[in-house]
């Protein structure tokens, strides 16, 4: 009785998640998909569309390019977030909540508040530029914006707050004294964070990496305003697909191929690491 009772309970608190990924995720997705490519014909002529959609050379290319941005962002935001979330672990009552400020209000705020922000102090009369050439750094305003560095700073900042809390929740769950009694037992600094430390946060650094990565590879407003011809990304040919071609199919092509790279990033993933650490337990 104990077991059905408590297999009730799961049922009824997963059945609301499970209604919102139904009717806002698999519902919408699955008729947009299934209007625009059944318009095409037969089975067939459906598969010959798609080949020549999701193999041309616009496509192809804008999926290297969001994977590369993608990958990069991950590895800049990693390496910015590993030692503010081990800063959160130590500091203080005062000092925790300041920094936990600075990362969850600007997360909070419109995420093109926060593009055109970094347009402003990127630009060639911005704050930035403004400053080398005040301190005598550059003699002419460096190209920030409009290409791939912009593209790389802005969704690095963007996406920092989910790779800070991630590393935050597995950092949190080390018990310090391991690397207290590693350092008492002769262990330096490096050491003991090679040895000791990292490998038991590494779950935390996985499941950081994959939803940054995630997010990332299907990025549209930042590369959309901060970058240039040569930073078009799968999301945006969809945008261009649809807004400005009113081809729907290809909007949808581009769409699975997108889905289909992003579950396969997933599922390695999943399939390369502890899936229960992964998720957080």
């Amino acid at each position: 009785m104990r077991n059905s009772g408590s297999k009730l309970e799961t049922s009824l608190l997963l059945g609301p998640v499970i209604l919102m990924f139904l009717f806002g995720f698999a519902v919408p997705i699955i008729s947009f998909l299934w209007t625009s490519i059944a318009e095409i014909g037969s089975l067939s002529e459906i598969a010959a569309t798609f080949v020549r959609t999701a193999g041309s050379r616009a496509a192809i290319s804008a999926m290297i390019t969001s994977n590369m941005i993608a990958l990069v962002v991950t590895l800049c935001a990693l390496l910015i977030a590993y030692p503010v979330a081990a800063y959160l672990c130590l500091a203080g009552r005062f000092r925790f909540t300041l920094v936990i400020f600075c990362i969850v209000v600007p997360y909070f705020t419109s995420m093109i508040v926060r593009t055109y922000s970094w347009m402003i102090l990127l630009g060639r009369n911005g704050v930035v530029n403004n400053t080398l050439m005040s301190l005598g750094i550059t003699d002419a305003p460096l190209a920030l914006l409009y290409n791939r560095f912009g593209v790389i700073v802005g969704m690095t900042y963007i996406l920092l707050p989910y790779m800070i809390l991630t590393l935050f929740a597995a950092m949190k769950s080390v018990d310090p004294s391991f690397m207290r009694a590693a350092r008492s037992l002769g262990a330096g600094r490096f050491y003991a964070f090679r040895r000791i430390y990292f490998p038991l946060t590494a779950h935390g650094v996985v499941s950081g990496s994959l939803i940054v990565f995630i997010l990332a590879v299907g990025f549209f407003i930042t590369p959309a305003l901060m970058g240039g011809p040569q930073d078009t990304m799968t999301a945006m040919l969809i945008q261009r697909s649809v807004e400005i071609m009113f081809d729907w199919t290809s909007a949808a092509i581009l769409s699975i191929q997108l889905l289909v790279v992003t579950l396969a990033i997933y599922f390695v993933y999943y399939w390369v690491t502890d899936s229960k650490k992964m998720m957080g337990a």
